[in-house]
């Protein structure tokens, strides 16, 4: 009985998905004219999502080297358009910035996972968008807001360090780099945040510390459960959907730990911290300023603030390992410029410029997000040639566009220096996305990444586990890119900076 119930039910959603589209072929014949070509093997209900494999960014690749840089593909009802080369990239972001500058409405409650209609990663273009967007250039990510955040990013980077230190100092030790790098992103990010420690040995038992690693955990896993609902409402209709059964769940739970932490700073407590400054910008203007927008910022900045500054950090060590000579080129300029007597500072890093290029050409071959945020366009618009109608989800395959051969030479390989002599164009290097909707917190990430990598390379000597390779295969996700195999390595305190190690260790 059951199984004839959802034949029936997707039978009907069917016949409604068809004439749906019947009637709006005939209402916008026009827009739907000249679409970028699509691969064969459309099927009913469904669209192209048989064809599509994870990671996404690599069968999106696949596609373009087929059809071209600019193509289509029904995602069940919902047409997406995807854009895989540079000068469509400035086309898109130059021309049709404004129009680009939606993002999908997945008509869901997406407050818990940083991604609501209110906040500024998936608010739609206008008013509030744009005071978003200011408060965050002006008040969150402003070099004087970070500046005033300095120690704190130097305290955890020699918590790091230390911590390391301690476990290698009788030689060589066998080291989680990922959980190292992680703990450090996190605990940077919610110290600046909230005042608060929830990554580490003392925090492991604490309840609070708990909940918050629960919370976010489940966040990023949501964040890269594909939602069938999506594509088959009929799924939401008849209460199958596991994704939207744990949405709630989990948004009350978010909004359980988000409102402890505001209460807490309006006791008076931990005043010194963005959720302290938000919430006097509250004090002025309470009409605007709401716990709701508050906490979506925050875990806003969670969200997007730590995942990929950890898989970038993480990328990079791993090629450093798998070619040992660019590791000793960024230590001798380590050495040359900072020397053996004090540990690496931020105000360091614009002079490291191979310690740029690495980190740039980490960013070119593994961007944290490949597929970048998806955009979708407020009215209809011709791209390259081909209509895009109102509506359509617009995808920017980044991964793709950073390996084309037209823009990069040879670029499967990992050459850092390629970026002494070129210069950097948005256009073709693009791992924080372009125009408007770019990463508000791109200068942060930058910060976390550059410190993190600078301070591992000038006070250890690594080498990896064994002589083979460390095993670049990407892992499966959604959203960010992160590694199929957790990072281990080996290492041991560098002898000319023992002093240094000791004094970081002491304190």
């Amino acid at each position: 009985m059951e199984a004839e119930m959802l034949y029936s039910a997707l039978a009907l959603t069917f016949a409604i998905i068809m004439v749906h589209r019947i009637l709006s072929n005939s209402q916008n014949k026009r827009s739907l004219i000249n679409l970028p070509p699509s691969p064969p093997g459309w099927l009913p209900i469904i669209g192209h999502l048989h064809l599509i494999k994870n990671p996404l960014h690599r069968t999106l690749y696949d596609c373009s080297q087929k059809l071209g840089s600019i193509f289509s593909v029904w995602f069940g009802s919902r047409l997406v358009v995807v854009v895989s080369s540079s000068s469509l990239v400035e086309e898109c972001f130059t021309k049709y910035d404004i129009v680009l500058a939606n993002r999908p409405d997945l008509h869901l409650d997406l407050r818990s996972l940083g991604a609501s209609t209110i906040s500024v990663i998936g608010a739609p273009y206008g008013d509030h968008w744009r005071n978003l967007r200011k408060l965050c250039d002006l008040e969150v990510f402003a070099p004087t807001r970070l500046a005033s955040f300095l120690s704190i990013r130097r305290d955890e980077r020699d918590r790091m360090i230390s911590g390391l230190y301690k476990i290698s100092s009788a030689g060589l030790a066998k080291v989680n780099l990922e959980a190292k790098i992680a703990e450090l992103t996190f605990n940077n990010l919610m110290r600046m945040l909230a005042g608060k420690i929830y990554y580490g040995e003392e925090a492991e038992d604490e309840e609070e510390a708990k909940r918050f690693r629960d919370m976010t955990k489940e966040a990023l896993e949501l964040m890269n459960t594909f939602n069938l609902a999506e594509i088959f409402p009929i799924l939401r209709w008849i209460g199958c959907n596991g994704f939207e059964k744990q949405l709630p769940v989990h948004s009350r739970k978010t909004d359980e730990i988000m409102q402890g932490l505001l209460d807490e700073h309006r006791r008076g407590e931990r005043q010194n911290t963005m959720v302290g400054h938000l919430l006097s910008l509250q004090e002025s203007q309470p009409d605007y300023y709401t716990d709701e927008i508050i906490t979506g910022l925050i875990i806003s900045l969670i969200i997007a603030g730590t995942d990929a500054s950890v898989v970038t950090t993480e990328w990079a060590m791993s090629l450093l390992l798998n070619h040992p000579k660019v590791l000793e080129k960024a230590r001798q300029e380590m050495d040359t410029l900072v020397g053996h007597e004090r540990m690496v500072e931020e105000d360091d890093l614009p002079k490291l410029r191979y310690l740029h290029y690495i980190i740039l050409e980490t960013l070119r071959l593994f961007p944290s997000v490949p597929t970048l945020v998806p955009h979708e366009p407020s009215e209809d618009c011709n791209i390259g040639g081909y209509n895009v109608p109102k509506g359509t989800m617009i995808i920017v395959n980044a991964w793709a566009i950073h390996r084309d051969p037209k823009v990069w030479d040879d670029p499967m390989s990992f050459k850092p220096d390629r970026f002494e002599t070129l210069e950097v164009e948005t256009h073709k290097l693009l791992p924080f996305g372009m125009g408007r909707r770019g990463c508000p917190g791109a200068g942060l990430a930058k910060k976390f990444v550059g410190l993190a990598l600078a301070s591992l390379i000038q006070c250890f000597d690594w080498e990896r586990i064994s002589a083979e390779k460390i095993d670049l295969k990407e892992g499966a996700s959604r959203i960010t890119l992160p590694k199929a195999t957790t990072l281990e390595a080996m290492c041991k305190p560098r002898h000319v900076m023992e002093k240094v190690l000791r004094q970081v260790s002491n304190v």
